[in-house]
């Protein structure tokens, strides 16, 4: 048990030693290195964005079809591609969410996950 701990000790002892290491460096904005590291982190931050937006715009051009039932559907969007997730009440809403989705701009691509779920005390 003492091992673990010490182990554990001196793990931390160099994680910190790093960071300060890290930090004690000075930083120049007019390196070609900062310049790339700054485009690299914002890089994944805007395709998030993008693919957040994607995914807004054909969940609310799901919603303005009054007789689907958009609650139970999800949408996952990435680069373009875009999953639905969830169920209707009618097979042939399926196919429906689908063109809906596909006519949206920026969609590339569109996967089919949606099932048939009837209301609650309907046959």
């Amino acid at each position: 048990m003492k091992t673990i701990y010490t182990v554990g000790l001196v793990f931390a002892a160099l994680i910190i030693s790093t960071s300060m290491d890290a930090l004690a460096q000075p930083q120049s904005a007019s390196t070609p290195a900062s310049a790339a590291d700054a485009s690299a982190t914002s890089a994944p931050v805007s395709g998030r964005k993008a693919d957040r937006a994607l995914r807004r715009a054909v969940y609310a051009a799901i919603v303005k079809q009054k007789d689907i039932n958009a609650g139970d559907i999800s949408v996952i969007a990435k680069n373009g591609a875009v999953t639905l997730n969830g169920t209707v009440t009618d097979a042939s809403q399926i196919d429906r969410v689908v063109q809906i989705a596909k006519g949206v701009p920026g969609v590339t691509s569109v996967t089919n996950k949606l099932g048939v779920k009837k209301p609650f005390g309907q046959m």
